[in-house]
């Protein structure tokens, strides 16, 4: 089976390419068939540098895209000063140069793409709940240096509300920052919360100035056949959603 990818419908600027991944294509085995893009997660290190060198053949990419070591914070790695190899923990990485690939690895959490109308700068972001309510999606923008207003975003494959529970604790950390967060959130019968990344991430997009917002709504959870989701069988593989610039045509 080849690898399949999701192409961002978008207005991207002419020079800047994206994709999402599913799990299709790969050659990884049980809970991280197939296409396993994940070093950290316990898959056979064979195994994921294939299903690596699959992604960039398929996808032509320009250079390896720079892995990050996520940890549900807030860094942004400028992929230019440290190479395509990366360094240290990120959750989110941009780029002005052509050739460098920004790239987010998820099973669940939220992946943002950003990217200048000009062309000139793209990133990424790792936005599960915790990266968003301290602040990532603010941090990367700034990091990018451009108005807020010149940027475009696209959110990926992600966990829906129907099958993200959460305890108070994740709502109130929201609602400490934003009062209109509580529109992300729906009590259940268990005293808990659904929660709606999607919405979330719409929200702190707009307060950081950003107003042009795109993307799917693919639940991870729910689409077993062609995405890894961590609350639904973790341990397990990622998928991953990339952005980078090339010359335009």
């Amino acid at each position: 089976m080849s690898v399949e990818v999701l192409v961002p419908e978008w207005p991207a600027p002419p020079g800047v390419r994206a994709l999402a991944t599913g799990r299709a294509g790969g050659v990884s085995v049980g809970r991280y068939a197939s296409l396993n893009l994940a070093a950290h997660v316990g898959d056979a290190p064979a195994a994921v540098s294939e299903n690596r060198a699959r992604l960039r053949t398929a996808a032509a990419l320009p250079a390896e895209p720079g892995w990050l070591e996520q940890v549900h914070g807030t860094r942004v790695l400028d992929l230019d000063a440290w190479g395509a190899g990366g360094a240290g923990p990120a959750d989110a990485a941009i780029t002005r140069q052509m050739g460098r690939v920004c790239a987010i690895l998820s099973a669940d959490c939220l992946p943002v793409l950003l990217a200048a109308r000009s062309g000139t700068a793209v990133g990424a972001a790792h936005a599960g709940w915790r990266g968003l309510a301290a602040g990532v999606i603010e941090a990367t923008v700034r990091a990018l240096a451009v108005p807020p207003a010149s940027l475009i975003a696209w959110l990926g494959p992600a966990i829906s509300p129907e099958h993200f529970e959460v305890g108070p604790e994740v709502r109130a950390a929201f609602l400490a920052v934003d009062p209109e967060a509580a529109t992300a959130f729906v009590e259940n019968a268990r005293g808990r919360y659904q929660a709606d990344l999607y919405r979330l991430a719409r929200l702190r997009l707009e307060r950081a100035g950003v107003s042009a917002v795109f993307g799917v709504q693919a639940c991870t959870f729910a689409d077993a056949n062609r995405y890894f989701s961590h609350r639904r069988e973790g341990p397990t593989g990622r998928q991953a959603t990339l952005i980078w610039r090339e010359p335009a045509p």
